[in-house]
């Protein structure tokens, strides 16, 4: 039996909004998203490799926040949540920081994109080898 293939990870994520540019403009402002590139010789936005959880919730999960509409939420890894928490804050969002912090596998923060996608942001626990 041959070796079964896996994915090596995310290549794109691809979903609706009602003003495109502006969102990517946003999310390039705050978080350092580059935009997608219009040429093939522009590199893309380049993220560094490291845990990614893929989890289906279930349909009625209040977890995403109370916009029932909203079918998924992005979770960013960052290097230090305090400043990016800032530098969201600086920019004019409303950031909050979960109850329970920190948690064994990490510290966490959400927020919303001017569309109320929902974000979690999440700081990894370094466990030392």
């Amino acid at each position: 039996m041959s070796e079964k293939q896996r994915i090596s990870g995310f290549g794109g994520f691809f979903f609706r909004a009602k003003d495109p540019s502006a969102l990517a403009a946003w999310y390039e402002e705050n978080f350092g998203i580059d935009r997608v590139p219009s040429d093939y010789e522009t590199q893309p936005w380049h993220q560094n490799e490291g845990p990614t959880v893929f989890a289906p919730f279930s349909a009625d999960t209040p977890y995403f926040g109370e916009d029932m509409s909203k079918t998924f939420m992005f979770n960013f890894r960052v290097d230090d949540l305090e400043k990016m928490v800032a530098q969201l804050r600086a920019n004019g969002n409303e950031v909050t920081l979960d109850e329970g912090n920190p948690y064994p596998n990490g510290l966490f923060a959400n927020v919303f994109d001017p569309e109320g996608n929902p974000i979690q942001l999440w700081e990894p626990q370094h466990n030392p080898s």
